[in-house]
């Protein structure tokens, strides 16, 4: 199954409740002072880092997948310095690949991450890769967690369901 949540933006209602879920939750578990800015990585992380900055008023950088061959030639883009405290932000952590790319050029550039917030977890390895790297993994949902709505709202059958458990447990 596939999750995408760069169609959400095309929905501005539930976009901003997306957005606003996820404010909410970051700042019941750890608040905005602490970290100096959020960090993401392209495309649909991005999406969701930008609107969020702009709610919470913080910094957003972003790390590319790989530095550009003209220009700056930049891994990371916007505004840092050494020991700068960052949220990372994704859309959907799957095995936590990218999350981890960007938090390994992070740490290169001597900065900080201690917690990344998905809007969705898929639960298949991304919590426990990203624990590996020190980092903690929050969400605002689990792929677990939207079977079962689903599942209730009469959107999906139990066979569906099962399948779903049965890939993450």
């Amino acid at each position: 199954y596939y999750i995408d949540l760069r169609l959400v933006p095309s929905y501005p209602i539930q976009y901003r409740k997306m957005i606003k879920g996820l404010q909410n939750l970051i700042a019941e578990d750890i608040g905005f002072e602490n970290f100096h800015s959020l960090v993401s990585v392209p495309t649909g992380g991005l999406v969701v880092a930008a609107s969020l900055a702009t709610e919470i008023v913080k910094p957003l950088i972003y790390v590319r997948n790989k530095p550009k061959e003209h220009g700056t030639g930049k891994a990371v883009e916007g505004v840092t310095c050494q020991e700068m405290k960052l949220l990372m932000i994704e859309d959907v952590v799957t095995s936590g690949g990218s999350v981890i790319n960007a938090i390994k050029t992070i740490k290169e550039e001597k900065m900080v991450v201690t917690d990344a917030y998905a809007v969705v977890d898929r639960m298949e390895g991304a919590a426990q890769a990203l624990e590996a790297e020190g980092v903690k993994l929050h969400s605002l949902l689990t792929i677990k967690e939207i079977a079962e709505n689903l599942f209730e709202q009469k959107l999906i059958s139990e066979d569906v369901l099962k399948q779903v458990q049965d890939r993450v447990n």
